[in-house]
């Protein structure tokens, strides 16, 4: 495979310029030779940013499972594709073979295709990580179908407002799910999103945690005994490259979520491509991404881009404190996995534990670390790499976004070397550029900007479904001819990439642009703190000022407090310079988090700049009560 499999630094720098100088061809050479397809393309690629407009591999004929199942069929039938690993350690762990994948997979479209879902119709799916939910994200695929899939943690209004939005026909859930030693009464939950659904003509509801549910005749099916019935082949709708793949809604920091659109051949080979290299993925490998498939990261890589592979990929239901937090290292030990793929929220978790839970297991099949969602801070990092890693597994800190798809900025293992806190260097074909205020690029390093990419890869979303004005205005409207990705980044002497935070995340205090990722890594260098998030509220003279949300380990719980905010300070004096420390330091149990990880700081900064009467929507907050409890306290 040319092209396919980076082994250097020198065949990265190769490859790169040489992907920059003709990505046509470059992208080319890559489908044409990894891929199978049922019509070529006509034109490689044509794109206008300004409308914006982007198409790839223009007139190609295919189906995305073809290139996931099929075609492995004959060399890998028997291979484990997916390996169920369930929320119960003593529930047996379940291995799908590629033939077992293709059946159940064609079972599944048939019974869609039963239910009157044809090619274009937007399935809804709300299922926890059971085998039924790759499962069915496929055979929506094998239709044609169009698969948007909820995360099953979000509130029924959630729900609700991703199914209007897209208009969706059916609904794909499961009577409940387990979450650690709790149950989820998910079928409840779908019940209550529908009384605002009038669209949804069809729920099919698989049987995980055996509860007794309501039933609504005429809605409501039992998923298991039609899969049953269904004959065991089904042939793959054959689609154009351009059209829709799946719908994912990420929040947006203002209004409703937003509803981005994946098209079908650029996203294959992009998540194919990016896959094989971020991960040095080897053919008898096993590969364990902890995300759930409700977030882009599931779905690219724990079903696309590992099964158009040919890759075993693990597939896991549980938590990482469930039954204690040595979870993720017995199951790394038990199938023996090679690389494991998680987020910094879940390794600063563990790490608070310290080592005596990994010091049981045996790690030492592990050949790749990675990391997804924020950027890793320098003492996770190092933590990740001594004790999980044993220092001899690079750390690929990878960077990007539901939007773009695939990884856009990442280490190559063994290849590129990694410097912890920065993403390093762009995958082969993208072209990242840092942008000042003015719209003006900034050339050199040791530079900071906003970043923004100015070319086309081809896994980028297309559009905002039934919003292409909102897609514009959100992503190509900042700077002239550039996607704008809201994030603040840095490039360092060598020309690797740190992210430095949201823009929104850029703090202006006293004309100095301060990103909060710094801050929040320098003061969870400090022993006693476990976590942080800074933001800014209004201050007569400085603009802005910086306030600070601590949340201490045992270890600092009974220390003097006033001390410790002037330890924390100084730390920050230290690791940044005086500018950045905190005016105010509340100390608080815990931050508010959406169910994905991700600190919602739009309700900190309100907080902070006393406007409490309005927090907006919290309904998708993993903890709501902790924001009643900072209010309390607030300085």
């Amino acid at each position: 495979m040319s092209n396919y499999h980076i082994k250097n630094l020198q065949e990265y720098f190769q490859l790169y310029r040489k992907s920059v100088r003709n990505p046509e061809l470059f992208w080319e050479e890559i489908a044409e030779e990894n891929f199978v397809w049922r019509k070529r393309w006509d034109s490689v690629l044509s794109w206008d940013f300004t409308k914006p407009e982007v198409k790839w591999f223009e007139g190609a004929k295919l189906n995305i499972t073809e290139n996931c199942i099929d075609r492995h069929l004959h060399i890998r039938g028997d291979k484990t594709a997916i390996l169920f690993e369930p929320n119960d350690p003593d529930e047996e762990a379940e291995h799908i073979s590629y033939r077992d994948l293709h059946e159940r997979v064609c079972r599944f479209a048939n019974v869609l295709k039963g239910k009157g879902i044809q090619k274009g119709d937007r399935v809804v799916i709300y299922l926890p990580m059971i085998p039924e939910l790759a499962i069915s994200v496929l055979a929506c695929a094998r239709i044609g179908a169009i698969h948007s899939v909820v995360f099953a943690g979000f509130s029924s209004t959630a729900l609700a407002t991703r199914i209007n939005d897209c208009d969706a026909k059916m609904v794909l859930t499961s009577d409940g799910s387990y979450r650690g030693a709790k149950t989820i009464a998910l079928k409840e939950i779908v019940d209550d999103a529908l009384k605002e659904c009038p669209g949804v003509k069809t729920v099919l509801v698989a049987k995980r945690i055996n509860s007794d549910i309501h039933m609504e005749a005429g809605r409501d099916e039992w998923l298991q005994p039609l899969l049953d019935t269904a004959y065991a082949d089904c042939s793959p709708e054959i689609v154009d490259s351009e059209d829709p793949l799946f719908i994912l809604y990420t929040s947006g920091s203002t209004g409703k979520p937003k509803g981005m659109l994946h098209t079908t051949a650029g996203y294959m080979v992009y998540t194919a491509y990016t896959f094989k290299n971020v991960f040095q993925y080897r053919e008898d490998d096993v590969y364990w991404c902890t995300a759930d498939i409700g977030w882009i990261t599931g779905h690219s890589y724990i079903v696309y881009g590992p099964l158009a592979n040919g890759a075993t990929t693990v597939m896991f239901e549980g938590v990482p404190s469930y039954p204690d937090f040595g979870r993720f290292w017995q199951v790394v030990e038990k199938h023996k996995v090679n690389q494991f793929y998680t987020a910094p929220t879940a390794i600063r978790a563990l790490a608070k534990e310290g080592t005596v839970h990994l010091e049981k297991y045996d790690l030492s099949s592990l050949k790749v670390l990675g990391t997804v969602g924020e950027p890793i801070n320098e003492e996770a990092w190092h933590w990740y790499n001594d004790h999980v890693g044993d220092k001899k597994c690079p750390i690929v800190d990878t960077w990007w976004q539901t939007e773009t798809g695939g990884i856009l900025i990442s280490p190559i293992p063994f290849s590129t070397p990694t410097k912890p806190t920065y993403a390093t260097l762009p995958m082969p074909g993208v072209q990242p550029a840092l942008m000042d205020e003015n719209g003006k690029e900034i050339s050199g390093n040791q530079v900071d900007g906003r970043l923004c990419v100015k070319f086309p890869w081809p896994s980028m979303a297309r559009t905002i479904w039934g919003n292409h004005q909102r897609y514009k205005d959100t992503y190509f409207s900042a700077f002239e001819n550039k996607y704008f990705t809201g994030d603040g980044a840095l490039r360092d002497e060598v020309g690797y990439y740190r992210i430095t935070g949201r823009v929104d995340d850029v703090i202006i205090v006293s004309g100095h642009n301060l990103g909060t990722a710094p801050i929040e890594d320098a003061i969870n260098e400090h022993p006693a703190v476990a976590e942080s998030a800074i933001v800014g509220f209004p201050h007569d003279v400085k603009g802005n000022a910086l306030y600070g949300y601590v949340i201490l380990k045992d270890t600092g719980e009974s220390r003097d407090r006033d001390n410790l905010r002037k330890e924390i300070n100084q730390q920050i004096a230290d690791k940044i310079g005086p500018i950045a420390k905190l005016d105010k330091i509340q100390f608080t149990p815990g931050l508010p988090k959406t169910r994905s990880g991700k600190i919602m700081r739009r309700i900190l900064r309100k907080i902070a700049s006393k406007d409490t009467s309005n927090l907006g929507d919290t309904s998708t907050l993993l903890n709501p009560e902790v924001v009643q409890k900072i209010m309390e306290e607030a300085l």
